[in-house]
């Protein structure tokens, strides 16, 4: 017999899943506004730096984390991309030659740039993403040795992005720990000699709320950094207008999977809480004065951001504005006060 939580757990990873397409769709959407609003090198800067920062804040603690801080530099790296990029669902490759030399590659469809989204992301912006991480990985692991060479780039037209670690026998300079070889090409991949994460310490409920972390915490870091980058005004904007095209787009999707409707500023509210719920922040929901208040009462995604702006905030203001315009016309989304980019934020809806 099948017991009650069992049947209801496919349900609540369906709900994760659905909000890990909607965090991942607006890190792919943000990346395309400041391309064609900024340009590509400041496009690329941005990159950089999401990239830069999530290395430093998670590459040492993942190894650890994935029981792999052992292995020798090359393997140990090549490792973490193939593992935790698995775990949020990216289609991924590893190949090891030897100790000092160990192959990633991200085969088409791209996740980072899903769908006809890859048409606009410039090479550069590619370059960036890999000068960010993939060049300051030996770095971090405190050996100058360790460097990446890219023998592929998807958005150049190339079947793949695709490079290898490769330790060296001298310290490398800045400019030498990210190479291209576009005349080389990565070994074929064989998944039964791939890593694999150990089933009982990363037990499928486990594995589905990573799945949508993943893709979540791309925003928590691109959020501060547009901030950092452009200024509150102009990052505010940017947060803001990405987030309403976002969710115009997806609100049937993530309703689907939520078990929610298209209507008024009651179904909208409604949805809005199960949103809340799906992504672990509290909420509660009152009728006033012909409206709908919703209260949210966390917002951890940003709860331990060192240097998180109110302007970051504007993320949700675009995403519930145009998750709105999605359920129904003429809904309006407002956040009734400041209160300085905290929660608890409460929305009046109607």
């Amino acid at each position: 017999m099948t017991s009650g939580d069992d049947k209801a757990q496919p349900a609540l990873w369906a709900k994760w899943r659905s909000v890990a397409e909607l965090y991942h769709a607006y890190f792919t959407g943000l990346t395309l506004t400041v391309v064609t609003r900024r340009g590509t090198g400041e496009a690329a800067e941005f990159m950089f730096r999401v990239f830069r920062r999530q290395q430093q804040e998670r590459f040492l603690p993942g190894l650890k984390k994935l029981g792999i801080d052992h292995l020798p530099p090359a393997v140990a790296a090549a490792q973490y991309h193939y593992l935790s990029n698995w775990i949020g669902g990216v289609n991924v490759e590893y190949m090891v030659e030897s100790d000092r030399k160990a192959w990633i590659r991200y085969p088409p469809p791209r996740w980072a740039w899903k769908g006809t989204a890859i048409c606009g992301i410039p090479g550069e912006v590619s370059k960036a993403m890999l000068r960010g991480w993939h060049a300051n990985n030996g770095v971090a692991l405190g050996n100058l040795k360790l460097g990446f060479v890219c023998t592929k780039q998807s958005v150049d037209g190339q079947d793949g992005l695709e490079g290898y670690y490769h330790e060296y026998d001298h310290p490398l300079e800045l400019d030498a720990r990210l190479v291209f070889a576009r005349h080389l090409e990565a070994p074929l991949f064989d998944p039964a000699k791939a890593p694999a994460l150990p089933v009982e310490s990363w037990p499928r409920p486990r594995l589905e709320k990573a799945h949508r972390n993943y893709a979540m915490e791309y925003v928590k870091t691109a959020a501060p950094v547009m901030v950092q980058l452009f200024g509150p005004e102009e990052a505010g904007h940017l947060l803001h207008l990405t987030g309403k095209l976002i969710g115009m787009q997806y609100f049937d999707e993530v309703a689907l999977a939520l078990g929610q409707t298209r209507g008024g500023a009651k179904e909208y509210a409604s949805f809005l809480c199960a949103l809340f719920d799906a992504q672990d922040d509290a909420a509660d929901i009152r009728a006033a004065a012909g409206a709908f208040e919703v209260t949210q009462q966390s917002w951890k995604l940003m709860a331990d951001v060192r240097d998180d702006h109110p302007a970051c905030a504007r993320v949700l203001e675009g995403l519930f504005e145009g998750l709105a315009a999605g359920c129904g016309r003429h809904i309006p989304v407002r956040l009734s006060a400041t209160t300085g980019g905290k929660p608890p934020f409460t929305w009046v809806i109607g």
